[in-house]
Order: structure tokens, then C-alpha cells, then sequence
């Protein structure tokens, strides 16, 4: 075997390890969105704090396949599909840590609302949580089989997380007016339909760089309103 082509394999070995660590952060980042998620429904403040004690745990990720990414950028000289792929999975990565410091905001949200009297949930927000994990569900998959078509279905969903977050603030912010003491919990409530419109947002970049990467496609802006 010629030097070319060791260094070729080695190339495509880092490539796949990279692929491997994005979707097992991928992976640890939709659990804690879940968890999250869980705790604010279920007024868990014990999987609340889990959320957010293994955020650093998200955060290493990023750490190790941003140094990959440099490693792979000035050792090999990647060309087509391999640099869209290295640049795709860059910007993946700084979104799925992204999400993960909102799952976080919402697990605090979460802790801080189960610490109040209860209150019925607006049920914009558990559907949005249901869209929203929909949504980086099926931007992970896509990644994973480079199925562009699956993602192109991730971006038509955004404009609903967006119109469920605007009437959901609405109503939160009628509910502050008519009786304030429900201040405290309106506004958490509030904080976590935000963060929710954010990692559908997050998710909807994932997608489009699932498109990019497969098709050499610039979609970004060219969907929704």
C-alpha cells in the first residue's frame, strides 16, 4: 500500500469517527431536550437538575469534534463531498450545543415552575415540544442517511413552531394581567415556549445543512415566511 493511499484511508477513517461522534452527540442532545421536557410536564425538579448536570457532557462533545474538524482541514486538503460533509458537520455540531444549553434553560424553567403552586399547561406548549422533537429527531436522521428529502420535511414545520409560540406568550402574558400572582410561573412558562421556538429554529439549521451537504443546495431563507 502506497502513502497515498494510507493516508487516504486514515482520511476516511477520521470521517467516519466524526460522523459517529455527531450522532451520538446528536443522540445525548435529543435525551436531554426529552428530559427537559419530561420535567416541565410532569413538574419533575429531580430530572430537571439531571438536564442540567450532564450538559457538560454535550459540551465535550463540541470540544472534540470541533478539534476533529480543525485536524481533518489543515491535514488532508478535502474536496466535493468530503468538505461539504467537514463544514455541514461543523456547523451541526455548534447547533446541537445549541440545543443542548436550551434544554438546559428549560430544565431550570422546569425546577423553578415545580417549585410553584401547579397550574394548568397551555397545551401550545406540550405541542410544541412534541414538533419541536419531531423536528431534530427526523434533522439527526437525515444526517445519519444523508436524506435530504426527510429534512426538507423538518423546515415545513417551522412556521407552526413560530405561530404556537406567539399565542402561547399571548396567552401567558393575558393570564399575568388578569391575576398577578401567577407572575412567577407565567414567565417561566413563557421562557420555555421561547426555548422550545429556539431548538425548533436550531433544528431547522441541522435540516438545512443535511440539504447542503447531500445536494450541494443552499435552501437557508428559502422556506417559510
Amino acid at each position: 500500500m502506497t502513502n497515498r493511499e494510507i493516508m487516504q484511508r486514515h482520511f476516511v477513517q477520521e470521517l467516519e469517527l466524526l460522523k459517529d461522534n455527531i450522532v451520538k452527540m446528536g443522540s445525548v442532545t435529543e435525551q436531554a431536550i426529552e428530559s427537559a421536557i419530561t420535567a416541565v410536564l410532569e413538574r419533575r425538579a429531580d430530572l430537571a437538575q439531571a438536564v442540567i448536570d450532564r450538559d457538560g457532557r454535550i459540551n465535550a462533545f463540541e470540544i472534540e469534534n470541533d478539534d476533529a474538524v480543525v485536524d481533518l482541514l489543515a491535514l488532508q486538503q478535502p474536496v466535493a463531498t468530503d468538505l461539504r460533509f467537514i463544514v455541514a458537520a461543523l456547523k451541526i455540531n455548534n447547533d446541537l450545543e445549541r440545543i443542548g444549553d436550551h434544554a438546559v434553560n428549560i430544565a431550570e424553567s422546569a425546577r423553578e415552575c415545580a417549585a410553584c403552586p401547579p397550574v394548568d399547561i397551555l397545551p401550545e406548549i406540550p405541542r410544541m415540544a412534541q414538533i419541536a422533537r419531531m423536528m431534530l429527531h427526523d434533522a439527526i436522521d437525515g444526517f445519519i442517511r444523508g436524506d435530504a428529502a426527510l429534512c426538507r420535511g423538518v423546515l415545513t414545520n417551522d412556521d407552526i413552531i413560530d405561530d404556537l409560540n406567539r399565542d402561547a406568550v399571548k396567552k401567558l402574558v393575558e393570564t399575568i394581567r388578569r391575576d398577578v400572582s401567577t407572575i412567577d410561573q407565567s414567565l417561566e412558562l413563557i421562557r420555555i415556549s421561547r426555548n422550545l421556538e429556539r431548538v425548533a429554529d436550531l433544528a431547522t439549521n441541522i435540516a438545512e445543512e443535511v440539504i447542503f451537504m447531500a445536494e450541494a443546495r443552499v435552501v437557508k431563507h428559502r422556506f417559510g415566511g
